[in-house]
C-alpha cells in the first residue's frame, strides 16, 4: 500500500470557526471601541482563516530530517549556570537547552540539530511553533486577555468545558445528548470541569473530591455520607505490591501515593485520617483482596486512582479486562474512580484513552498535551455527583485562562480531524519497533505501552544505558528508566503526533543501527 507523503487532514480554521460569529463580532466591535477605529478594520482578523498544519512546514521538518545529530549552527559560547536548587542543576544538560526550535526539531545550545522524541516531555504533541498556534496571535490582536478572575469565567474557557465533556462522551455537535450528559447525576457522568493550572493539582483536586466524602471541607458543611469511615485510597502499586508504580504529580498528598514522605504517611494512617493501598498491575486476585479487606467498618474505599499506560513505571499497559474488572467492583461499593490521563491525553484518537477501554471514570485529568506547551494548563473532568466543594476548595488563580483554554480548542480540534491518521502512524510505529524486537532479542526484551508511547525494556541496566547513549549522540531524545522496583530498564519514548511514517522509519532507522552495533 503506497503511503501518503503528508497523511494529515488539511485543518483551516479562523477565530469564528472555532468561538462562534456571534461571539467573535461582540468581540470586534468592543476592541473597535477600545482603539477608537471602524469595527471594520479589526472584524478580518476574526475570520481570517489560518492552515494549521501547511504541507510546506512539514517538507521543511523532513529536509532537516537527515542532519539530525549534527551541528546545524553555532553553539552558545558562554551560557548562564542559573540559581536552581542542586537536584536541578545536576539533572539539567545545558548542550541540549533550547535555542531554536520547529515542528519535531529542536536545536540545542551546543547547536545540534535533535529530533523530539518524547515531545518535551509529553506536552509538545504537536511540536514546536505549532502554525495553528498562530490563532493565538490574532486572539491577542484583538485584545483578548489571558488573565480573567475565577468568578469572570470568559466564554472561551465556558466553551472548552463543554466541549472536554462532549469528547470525553465521543460526542461531535450533539447538543441534545450533551444536555443528557450535562443533568446526569449517577458516579460515571463525567459532566463538570475544574479549571487548574497543572496535572499535579488537577489529580490533587480529585482526591479532595474523594475526601470530601468523608470529611467537611468547611466546618459549617453538612455531614458527608461516609463520616466517621476510614478512607483508603486505592493506587497502582509495581510488580513487588510496593507504592513505586504509580505517578500523580508532586503535591505532598500525591506524592504520598507514590511512598514518598513514608514518615509523614505513616503518620496519616497511624491515625487513621487516611491509609494508601497499592494493587500490582493487572492482578485481579488484588482487587478482590482489597474489597474485601476496605469494604467493611471501619474502613472503605475512597478512591481508585490509576493511569492506564504507566509511564512512569516502563510503559506498562493496564489491560481492559482488568480495568474493567476493577470498575465494576467500584461500581458495586459506591467507590469513585481516577483516570489519570495527564501523560496519555490527546495521544488517543478522540483525546481520551479512557474510551478505547470500555470503562466510565468518575474523574478524568488531563493536561499537558492539550495545550500544546503553549500554557500550563490541566482540567479535571469530574461527575456532577462529587460536586462538593467550595470554590476555593480546588482553585488557583490562573485556571480560567482565555488564551490557554483557546489553545486547548486549537489543540483538539486538529487532532480530532487527524484522528484517523494519527492512529495509523502510531500504530505503524508500533508494529515497527515490535519488529524490532524480533530482530534484536539479545538487545530488547519486550516492547511495552501502546502506538506512540512505547517502551524498549532491556535485559540488563546497562544494555538500556547504552541505547539511550547511543540515540543520544545520534541527536535523538530518549532516556532510560532504570530505578524502580521489580522493573526492567527502559527507555521511553512518546512520539509527536505529526511525526510521519518518514520520521518514524528515521526514527526505527536510528535504534536498527544502534542494536547492530550492540547486538548480542
Amino acid at each position: 500500500m503506497k503511503r501518503a507523503a503528508f497523511p494529515f487532514v488539511p485543518v483551516r480554521l479562523s477565530l469564528a470557526d472555532l468561538l462562534g460569529t456571534e461571539h467573535l463580532d461582540s468581540v470586534c466591535a468592543a476592541r473597535a471601541a477600545l482603539l477608537g477605529v471602524p469595527p471594520d478594520r479589526v472584524r478580518g482578523w476574526a475570520s481570517r482563516r489560518i492552515d494549521c498544519y501547511p504541507r510546506a512546514f512539514h517538507q521543511r521538518l523532513l529536509a532537516l530530517l537527515p542532519r539530525v545529530g549534527d551541528a546545524l549552527c553555532r553553539g552558545v559560547a558562554a551560557t548562564p549556570a542559573g540559581a536552581s536548587s542542586a537536584a536541578f542543576a545536576a539533572a539539567t544538560c545545558t548542550a541540549a537547552a533550547p535555542l531554536s526550535a520547529l515542528g519535531f526539531l529542536r536545536v540545542g545550545e551546543d547547536g545540534r540539530l535533535r529530533l523530539t522524541t518524547k515531545s518535551e516531555h509529553y506536552h509538545a504533541p504537536l511540536g514546536h511553533a505549532f502554525p495553528g498556534y498562530r490563532l493565538l496571535d490574532i486572539a491577542r490582536r484583538l485584545g483578548m486577555p489571558n488573565a480573567t478572575h475565577n468568578n469572570t469565567r470568559g466564554a472561551v474557557t465556558r466553551l472548552l468545558e463543554q466541549e472536554l465533556i462532549a469528547a470525553a462522551h465521543g460526542l461531535d455537535g450533539d447538543a441534545e445528548a450533551l444536555q443528557a450528559v450535562l443533568e446526569d447525576r449517577t458516579l460515571s457522568g463525567l459532566n463538570r470541569v475544574l479549571n487548574l493550572e497543572t496535572g499535579s493539582l488537577a489529580v490533587e483536586a480529585g482526591v479532595k473530591l474523594m475526601l470530601a466524602r468523608f470529611y467537611r471541607v468547611q466546618p459549617q458543611d453538612p455531614p458527608p455520607p461516609y463520616t466517621g469511615r476510614v478512607p483508603v485510597l486505592l493506587v497502582m502499586g509495581d510488580q513487588d505490591g510496593g507504592l513505586a508504580g504509580n505517578y500523580h504529580g508532586t503535591t505532598v498528598t500525591t506524592q504520598t501515593l507514590r511512598g514518598l514522605w513514608p514518615g509523614l504517611a505513616g503518620k496519616l494512617a497511624g491515625a487513621d485520617a487516611y491509609h494508601i493501598h497499592a494493587l500490582r498491575p493487572n492482578q485481579h486476585a488484588d482487587l478482590a483482596a482489597a474489597f474485601e479487606r476496605f469494604e467493611r467498618p471501619p474502613f472503605k474505599i475512597a478512591g481508585f486512582l490509576h493511569e492506564i499506560i504507566m509511564m512512569n513505571y516502563g510503559a506498562l499497559r493496564l489491560e481492559p479486562a482488568y480495568l474493567q474488572a476493577a470498575y465494576t467492583w467500584c461500581a458495586r461499593h459506591d467507590v469513585p474512580t481516577l483516570c489519570d490521563e495527564i501523560q496519555s491525553c490527546l495521544w488517543a484518537p478522540g483525546g481520551f484513552l479512557f474510551r478505547s477501554c470500555g470503562i466510565r471514570p468518575s474523574m478524568v485529568a488531563i493536561g499537558k498535551g492539550f495545550p500544546g506547551g503553549e500554557y500550563p494548563a490541566s482540567r479535571l473532568l469530574f461527575s456532577a455527583a462529587l460536586d462538593r466543594l467550595p470554590q476555593f476548595g480546588a482553585l488557583v488563580t490562573n485556571g480560567q485562562e482565555e488564551l490557554a483554554a483557546l489553545a486547548y480548542l486549537i489543540t483538539l480540534h486538529w487532532a480530532r480531524r487527524n484522528a484517523a491518521a494519527t492512529r495509523a502512524l502510531g500504530e505503524h510505529y508500533e508494529s515497527s519497533v515490535r519488529g524490532l524486537a524480533r530482530e534484536f532479542p539479545g538487545r530488547i526484551a519486550s516492547v511495552t505501552g501502546e502506538r506512540h508511547l512505547l517502551g524498549l525494556a532491556f535485559h540488563d541496566l546497562a544494555s538500556a544505558r547504552a541505547f539511550t547513549a547511543a540515540l543520544a549522540a545520534r541527536g535523538l531524545d530518549i532516556s532510560a528508566q532504570t530505578y524502580k522496583a521489580d522493573c526492567p530498564p527502559v527507555a521511553l519514548t512518546k512520539l509527536p503526533l505529526t511525526a510521519c511514517h518518514r520520521t518514524i522509519d528515521a526514527i526505527v532507522g536510528h535504534m536498527r543501527a544502534v542494536c547492530a552495533t550492540t547486538s548480542a
